[in-house]
């Protein structure tokens, strides 16, 4: 069920890549995508360097453990997950909501 006006959202990066197992890792990131694509919960926007969720935190999280449980799955004997957290229980705010403010300030000053 998709987060509803006024519940706290949680807007999470993540990034999760296997260790040891050479200079590429995009198999591996992309089973970790398929666990992403397999829900319909949690927003998710792919990046180059992270993966952007957004969603209620619990689930966020709970979602994160399968991911890296895909990479392991892969083949990955190790497994670095950096996760970046900005909850906000005063309002919602969306992801785009953020980057719009932004570009919308930087359109003013010119």
């Amino acid at each position: 069920m998709p987060v509803k006006e006024g519940d706290p959202v949680a807007i999470v990066a993540v990034s999760i890549s296997p260790v040891g197992e050479g200079v590429s890792v995009g198999d591996h990131v992309t089973e970790a995508l398929r666990v992403l694509r397999s829900q319909s919960r949690v927003r998710f926007e792919l990046g180059p360097m992270f993966t952007t969720l957004e969603g209620d935190l619990r689930e966020i999280f709970d979602l994160i453990l399968r991911m890296q449980e895909a990479v392991f799955a892969k083949g990955a004997m190790r497994v670095g997950t950096v996760i970046k957290v900005d909850e906000r229980r005063d309002r919602t705010a969306h992801m785009e909501d953020k980057v719009r403010r932004v570009e919308r300030a930087l359109a003013d000053s010119n």
